[in-house]
């Protein structure tokens, strides 16, 4: 699994420009949030039938019978692992996951029905930061799921701090202000989780563009 990781980090950091250094309000370290109800258990993901991907672009479903892609407006996510001193974390394991445009998440407790989930998005997906603790993402933007704001899952893992799970929330949706979790934060964390979207290139398949520093514990 980790050399199919770093894999799919090599290949998304060679389609991309180099990522900036990025700033974090004050250095603000993300949020520890649990995993929540739908964090796809290894074991489940280790069953290549089910799995058939699980890199880096979760727009794009490979399989024997063809390439599917993922509904909703596709967002680049470029992000850089710093630690609250602001030193760049390379080697760190960077999950994602989040429901689809149709608000359904890849669990074992979510009945795999037709029509009840996109089968063209991955629905989770990981990468391990290079050099400067860059990493890049393709995915969707975030849909509202029942009784939540939007938001995409993050579970960051190295042996300098062990393992943080948080979120990461749309900055400016109307659905935050009603949310039990963003609420919870003050406006500091609150600013460190508010993921900022902009309009895409034009001359790029994709609808958002973001680039956030993921803060980590020194």
């Amino acid at each position: 699994m980790r050399r199919r990781l770093l894999i799919s980090s090599a290949l998304t950091a060679a389609a991309s420009v180099a990522v900036p250094a990025l700033a974090s309000p004050a250095r603000t370290r993300l949020p520890r949030m649990t995993e929540g109800p739908f964090y796809p258990p290894r074991s489940w993901r280790a069953d290549s039938t089910l799995w058939p991907d699980q890199d880096a672009d979760l727009t794009t479903v490979r399989r024997k019978e063809g390439v599917l892609r993922a509904q909703g407006a596709w967002l680049g996510l470029e992000a850089q692992v710093l630690d609250s001193a602001g030193r760049a974390i390379d080697g760190a394991e960077v999950e994602i996951w989040q429901c689809d445009a149709q608000a359904a998440y890849r669990h074992p407790s979510v009945p795999a029905t037709a029509g009840r989930f996109d089968p063209g998005f991955q629905g989770y997906g990981a990468a391990v930061s290079g050099t400067g603790g860059e990493l890049r993402f393709r995915t969707i933007r975030p849909v509202a799921y029942p009784g939540r704001t939007p938001h995409i899952h993050l579970k960051i893992s190295h042996a300098s701090f062990g393992t943080l799970t948080t979120q990461l929330f749309v900055a400016g949706d109307p659905g935050n202000a009603e949310d039990f979790l963003w609420r919870q934060l003050d406006s500091a964390t609150q600013q460190a989780a508010a993921l900022r979207l902009t309009p895409a290139p034009a001359q790029t398949d994709l609808r958002w563009m973001a680039r956030h520093a993921l803060v980590v514990p020194s």
